[in-house]
């Protein structure tokens, strides 16, 4: 029977009320901006599967590391497109790469803003797999020895966090190792702990250049049927010295979120990735959603679901939105 003396919409009768009780706060200081950027001066392109996202050149990545800082955000992740590729990506460690580049310039022009760099090799490899091939396979051991000198080489432009991103069995330890031994202990480690082999990452290998040249990435990305392995990879991952854990996709991995967050102490990270992005993109711009309110929302529920930190193409506007 109805209880007239208890009623939950009393604290839904306003915007000030709700306001009150609210139990999830979104800002800006929970994002993260990726950025990419490429070789040359003045270049500013437009990725076509990916609306309002560009290829920057390094003074521009600098221009809007500015903005970004400007509206709050606390943190840029730097991703790049290199001058060369080759079978072990070395360009993933040369000084002159834009990533490097960038890294440098932005921490000088903007040294308050947090920079991640991203760790892995894909994007750098002639054959677009994320580590050595030897025999046609993934080799993970030999695989790690590349790894350190990217996370060596990114601490040394002078990003403050390395985000390993490869999914290489031991790859956290290895980096730890190679950090603390070159006087890098204060440089912290997010570790892309939890990677799936998705199809929401789309978009970003067109924007990278990433995509791999023969099979796929499934004998080193997590199953996505997969739950309990993902607490699995976390507890290695923070044995190994991870100091921020992330899941990756987001909106689909919620579920995972949420378990990783009841699990662990540590900051918590997700990756609104790019498939989710342009598909959000996409119905805005044929009219079929209101954006604002959807992205909002989205980024509202990765929070609520545990995220402490969002890595999201969607950052620039709603900093702006939530500032009014």
């Amino acid at each position: 029977m109805f209880d007239k003396r208890i009623r939950p919409r009393r604290l839904r009768i306003s915007e000030n009320m709700r306001a009150l009780v609210r139990e999830t706060d979104l800002s800006a200081k929970d994002f993260v901006y990726p950025i990419f950027v490429v070789a040359g001066e003045n270049i500013r392109e437009e990725i076509l599967s990916m609306p309002n996202c560009f290829h920057l050149s390094v003074d521009n990545a600098v221009e809007l590391a500015k903005k970004i800082s400007a509206l709050g955000i606390p943190a840029v992740e730097v991703f790049g497109l290199p001058e060369y590729k080759d079978e072990i990506g070395s360009g993933a460690w040369d000084m002159n790469s834009p990533v490097q580049r960038a890294i440098a310039a932005i921490k000088k022009a903007v040294p308050e803003i947090l920079i991640v760099g991203d760790v892995c090799l894909c994007q750098y490899t002639t054959h677009g797999h994320c580590g050595k091939i030897c025999g046609g396979y993934v080799d993970n051991d030999e695989t790690l020895k590349l790894l350190q000198k990217v996370a060596l080489s990114q601490a040394e432009a002078g990003a403050d966090i390395v985000a390993p991103s490869d999914m290489m069995d031991g790859r956290v330890a290895a980096i730890r190792e190679a950090l603390d031994e070159n006087n890098f202990s204060n440089v912290a480690i997010m570790s892309y702990a939890v990677k799936y082999a998705s199809a929401f990452y789309g978009p970003f290998r067109d924007a990278a250049d990433s995509a791999p040249q023969f099979g796929d990435r499934k004998q080193y990305q997590m199953d996505f049927a997969n739950s309990r392995e993902a607490l699995k990879e976390v507890a290695l991952d923070l044995d190994e010295g991870a100091d921020i854990i992330m899941v990756k996709p987001a909106l689909a991995y919620l579920d995972i979120v949420s378990k990783v967050r009841e699990k662990i102490y540590q900051p918590v990270a997700t990756y609104n990735v790019s498939g989710e992005y342009a598909m959000v993109k996409a119905a805005a711009q044929n009219g079929w959603i209101d954006e604002k309110r959807i992205v909002l929302e989205s980024l509202t529920a990765m929070k609520r679901a545990g995220a402490d930190i969002i890595i999201t193409y969607h950052a620039i506007d709603a900093a702006q939105w939530l500032g009014k």
